[in-house]
């Protein structure tokens, strides 16, 4: 048994019908690395595998279990029902089939809520595909999991060994407490909450002194509420879409090496050309730049010991208004560094403390109300897209028996910014998940064909300039 934190909890009080709070992955399996002596690939002999393997990794066995009046965040308590047939399901598509035609399925059931009575995670197996591969697509509660959590149950379920964090937290069939003394318990936060604000204050001031004073050199990170409207930045739907894409990883190193920047800044600069191109041929790219919300994990720094999520939140101005690709990510690189060092003076923790005393059911209130009423339509915009890079776990690997041929990671499509580029690494390649409002961005696989041109035209240009 485990209080969920702030910040874990918000998750579950943001979510609605049309703003799903889930991570999804799209695998991609190769079933005739498969023993022959064993048989072969089967969806039984996979599930059977995954069976052992879920059996073995706490977070996937237990579910939230609310305080009475939501006094306090929730539990994550054992299912003692647990069920793995209401959890992994299997189908197929049309074959021949392609990436366009998973994706389509894996759209539409990103856009289904989870039921909330048992553990957060679902997957389905999908066959059909022309190339013999088999797609396995899954979602997992961001309240769960962050990215980097993600990533440690994929390799989990690969057989790896979990990280120290994860290995403490044992599902031990506990005793779960009464009623009555959840709502005791609840009343005791409650009442302590105020002392927590008070608390944070001065580290808070703190904080809105130092950027004041990096606003005047110029050095601190893009504002929210700054960035121009586009098609994908207001009140989603339920409804999504998704597109893949591929990049080496040896090319964004060795454009790393050539011009000092960061792989992730070769990603900002790849997704902002991407972005420049499919505006453009829309007639609907604005003169002033696109600004990302990058989630970067804080888990090396933080000092809380508890909680799933262990995230901070900078703004990033994408360079999208810049023609020229090595122009673009210079523009990058130096925002990124300002965005981190600002980041860093206000401290690791403070989204993840604010969270902790400023996080409630009423907030799930509020946020349904903003998306029934789609305010997100009516004020300045906060920010145009999310985009995460997650590091993958290392290949190469198999999954439940089978070769991992590819992960591309999918992350929450939420109301004002319709739009997430997610990359996730794997033996040598970084693999990039979009995934959209299909309203909104319903031609996304357009913006996908747009990421590998951009980067081989980026790298050819700093060759040539070394």
């Amino acid at each position: 048994m485990e209080r969920m934190s702030g910040l874990d909890a918000s998750f579950l009080y943001v979510e609605s019908p049309t703003q799903l709070m889930t991570i999804g992955v799209v695998a991609l399996v190769d079933p005739g690395s498969f023993d022959r002596a064993e048989g072969g690939y089967s969806f039984e002999r996979m599930r059977d595998r995954l069976a052992e393997r879920v059996a073995e990794i706490p977070v996937l066995l237990r579910k939230p279990r609310p305080v009475p009046l939501g006094l306090d965040h929730p539990l994550w308590v054992v299912d003692e029902d647990f069920d793995l047939d209401r959890h992994v399901h299997r189908l197929a598509v049309p074959s021949p089939a392609g990436l366009e035609e998973v994706s389509d399925i894996v759209g539409h059931m990103s856009g289904i809520p989870m039921p909330h009575d048992r553990p957060l995670w679902e997957m389905w197996f999908i066959e059909g595909m022309a190339d013999g591969r088999v797609a396995i697509f899954a979602k997992l509660h961001h309240s769960m999991v962050d990215g980097v959590a993600s990533a440690d149950v994929i390799g989990q379920l690969c057989g790896l060994a979990p990280t120290d964090e994860q290995a403490a937290r044992e599902a031990r069939a506990e005793r779960q407490p009464t009623a009555a003394e959840l709502l005791g318990r609840g009343l005791l936060k409650s009442l302590a909450r105020p002392v927590g604000i008070v608390r944070l204050l001065p580290h808070t001031v703190t904080g809105i002194s130092r950027t004041v004073r990096r606003a005047a050199s110029g050095t601190t990170m893009a504002a929210p509420f700054r960035a121009p409207r586009l098609p994908f930045n207001g009140a989603v739907t339920g409804h999504r879409t998704v597109a893949l894409a591929d990049l080496s990883l040896e090319e964004m190193k060795e454009v790393r090496a050539l011009t000092g920047a960061t792989v992730n800044d070769v990603l900002l600069t790849v997704c902002g050309g991407a972005l420049r191109r499919y505006l453009a041929e829309r007639d609907l790219l604005p003169e002033q730049t696109l600004v990302a919300n990058i989630p970067v994990s804080v888990r090396a720094t933080s000092e809380r010991a508890t909680g799933s999520n262990k995230v901070s939140i900078l703004f990033v101005r994408l360079g999208s208004h810049v023609e020229d690709h090595l122009e673009r990510l210079m523009t990058v690189h130096k925002d990124t560094r300002s965005a981190k060092e600002h980041s860093t003076a206000l401290g690791p923790d403070t989204l993840h403390d604010w969270a902790e005393v400023g996080s409630s059911p009423l907030v799930g209130v509020v946020m349904r109300s903003y998306s029934n009423l789609r305010l997100a339509d009516r004020h300045r915009v906060v920010h145009n897209l999310t985009i995460s890079n997650i590091p993958g776990p290392p290949g190469p690997l198999t999954f439940l028996g089978g070769r991992l041929d590819a992960v591309y990671p999918l992350g929450p499509v939420m109301d004002g910014a319709g739009l997430n580029l997610t990359a996730m690494s794997l033996d040598g390649t970084l693999h990039v998940g979009l995934h959209g409002c299909r309203e909104q961005i319903p031609d996304v696989w357009s913006l996908a064909g747009h990421v590998g041109p951009v980067m081989a035209e980026l790298l050819a240009q700093v060759r040539s300039r070394a």
